[in-house]
């Protein structure tokens, strides 16, 4: 994914500006009007991994019985952080411009192929959810994505690939 230092700045030396983080969380928050649905909410932006939590409402209930949250919305929740990690990694990949020119990177970025595995239910009131890019390519990124219960259990993994270009 990334250069030789020589050639570029290590990704884990870079960090972002509030004028790329502030505006990328509004995107992805309050502009992806399913991303309000599920209540998805962003906690950390770094070039290496993003992660948000989702806290448990009766909207995301699959089985009622249970309580159990609906494997759409995992599914929907680990898609929509690949993407996010992708637009961090791109993010990071342009450093050398301004940041609102690098958040209109994102345009053309769209899911091409998505894998869940569904390991536990997804019981509780808050699930917390990561997500790190594999392959930043010119034209494909890949990545892989973890949904977590409240005590740090793994319940379900992902990995995706997005177009980019």
């Amino acid at each position: 994914m990334s250069k030789t230092s020589a050639e570029s700045p290590s990704v884990h030396s870079i960090v972002f500006e509030p004028e790329f983080i502030v505006p990328l969380k509004q995107i992805f928050e309050e502009s992806i009007a399913f991303n309000q649905v599920l209540g998805l909410k962003i906690d950390s932006i770094t070039p290496e991994r993003v992660t948000a939590h989702i806290t448990m409402k009766p909207e995301l209930v699959g089985h009622y019985s249970f309580n159990r949250l609906h494997g759409g919305v995992i599914s929907a929740g680990l898609d929509a952080m690949g993407g996010l990690a992708v637009m961090a990694a791109i993010g990071a990949r342009h450093m050398d411009e301004a940041p609102l020119q690098r958040l209109h990177r994102f345009g053309k970025l769209g899911t091409i192929d998505l894998r869940i595995d569904y390991l536990r239910p997804g019981i509780g009131e808050r699930f917390e959810l990561r997500a790190e890019v594999m392959r930043l390519g010119s034209r494909v990124a890949s990545t892989r994505m973890e949904f977590l219960g409240a005590d740090g259990k793994l319940l379900s993994t992902g990995s995706g690939a997005y177009i980019v270009s």
